[in-house]
């Protein structure tokens, strides 16, 4: 699968949070292309140019080790370690880096990119440092997850679904949402929400807050209190607080009526 810019968005961010937890100067990494191969597209903390854009090939240097074993590794002298192979020795001696630890993004058992930590100097990497570098590519792969499920939602309720798949895709999308960090990200799964309605603008005499909205796609899905609960991450009692709320707000009597009101009101699809 490409990458998109949202993907580049998690890398950077995901190597920002490697060098504030590990105190490492340099944290670079990428996606995987189509193939074998993956390209380093974000750089931070690097001093030249040397490793942008360069091209792994799985199995060749520390980042290839890493896509076949899709397990962290370490060397703690690039340039003479017995661990990996030197196709890469050049770029890397540019840069003037030495101790290197590489982490594997692996999505559905799948290696779908890698994490670099990296010392000018020949100190062991491990410890604290690998566990954060790890926890930092678990950022990612939660991410791109997220996202990936999104998008299989919302092609399948644009593919011509039936009219209960589309009000189950709705409800999936608004339980996704509040679950990702990235305001961007964020915004466009609730535009596709949106889109679900079939584009029509949510009544100005009926404003119903977010989670209300939520709660609503749910119960429009079929899901029970306790269910819903566990979809939004929040407790069967705050979901029968969000749903008395809305139902007063549409002067519904019970569930079904509320669900109508806000199908009529277009906050539902």
């Amino acid at each position: 699968m490409t990458a998109d810019a949202s993907d580049a968005v998690e890398i950077r961010n995901a190597l920002l949070r490697l060098r504030r937890a590990t105190g490492l100067p340099v944290a670079f990494g990428g996606l995987m292309e189509a193939g074998r191969q993956m390209r380093i597209s974000e750089l931070s903390g690097t001093a030249t140019h040397a490793l942008r854009s360069l091209v792994v090939t799985s199995g060749n240097g520390l980042g290839g080790k890493t896509v076949v074993l899709a397990r962290p590794c370490v060397v703690t002298d690039y340039s003479v370690s017995r661990q990996i192979s030197h196709e890469y020795d050049a770029p890397v001696a540019v840069e003037g880096l030495r101790s290197v630890l590489a982490v594997p993004v692996v999505v559905r058992h799948a290696v779908r990119g890698v994490l670099y930590g990296a010392l000018r100097t020949t100190l062991p990497l491990g410890g604290r440092m690998l566990d954060e570098a790890v926890e930092a590519a678990r950022d990612v792969e939660r991410a791109l997850v997220l996202r990936e499920e999104a998008r299989t939602l919302a092609a399948e309720a644009g593919a011509g679904a039936g009219r209960e798949q589309v009000r189950e895709a709705h409800a999936a999308l608004r339980a996704l949402a509040p679950k990702i960090a990235d305001p961007g990200l964020r915004a466009e799964l609730l535009d596709a929400c949106a889109l679900l309605t079939a584009g029509s603008a949510p009544s100005e005499r009926v404003r119903l807050a977010p989670r209300e909205v939520d709660v609503l796609a749910c119960v429009a899905a079929g899901a029970t209190n306790a269910v819903a609960a566990e979809r939004l991450g929040v407790t069967p009692e705050t979901v029968k607080g969000y749903l008395r709320s809305a139902m007063r707000k549409l002067r519904a009597r019970t569930r079904g009526e509320a669900v109508v009101a806000a199908r009529r009101a277009g906050w539902l699809p």
